[in-house]
């Protein structure tokens, strides 16, 4: 894990996921993908580098500590937009949407693509590239760049606060400012903005 601070600024090579927690109680999980900042509020809490490792080995139930986790939401997973870079081999959305399909219904073992549909989280991706304009998220109409944060998976089935152990529920930025069903891309330059303080600070 990077070492998390307030002089961190994203860099090649470090790619941080992040937990956050919209106005109505839905989570949302956010892949930095190196480029996209980190709400400052997250990068001043005490222990964050093992708070966040907590909380990814937990979403996929890998926890040797907390062993116990939500049941299967039993929704499904709907694509929003995706990244052009790394779906460049796609022939068609269709495409996408059916790895997408066959990925959310394994019950076997918890992947990406079922996140929504077993554990009821949002997934957001941030534009990526080696050079700006490489990437972009395909389905959104409006204007990108590296570092913003586009909606890629979306549940049908919410989770909640309630669905993660006490002593992680701490690392979950809160906004009362941002809808995961509303909020497709959230600015690079504005996630300070928006996300603005930790679930216990709530």
């Amino acid at each position: 894990m990077v070492e998390l601070n307030e002089s961190w600024l994203p860099g090649f090579g470090e790619i941080v996921t992040w937990f956050a927690m919209d106005r109505h109680g839905r989570i949302a999980v956010m892949v930095n993908n190196c480029f996209g900042v980190l709400p400052k509020a997250l990068l001043r809490t005490i222990d964050i580098e093992k708070g966040l490792d907590q909380l990814s080995e937990y979403m996929w139930g890998e926890s040797d500590e907390f062993l116990s986790v939500p049941e299967n939401k039993m929704g499904k997973t709907k694509l929003d937009c995706y990244s052009a870079i790394v779906y460049r081999d796609a022939v068609s959305r269709h495409e996408v949407e059916q790895l997408v399909l066959e990925g959310s219904v394994s019950d076997l073992k918890v992947i990406e693509y079922s996140l929504p549909s077993v554990r009821g989280y949002f997934v957001y991706h941030a534009v990526e590239g080696a050079e700006e304009g490489q990437d972009y998220p395909v389905g959104y109409e409006g204007s990108s760049k590296n570092g913003d944060y586009f909606r890629y998976l979306v549940p049908t089935v919410y989770a909640g606060v309630e669905d993660f152990p006490l002593a992680l529920r701490r690392f979950i930025v809160f906004s009362d400012k941002v809808d995961f069903e509303e909020d497709r891309l959230f600015e690079s330059e504005r996630v300070d903005e928006l996300f603005v303080e930790m679930y216990s600070a709530k």
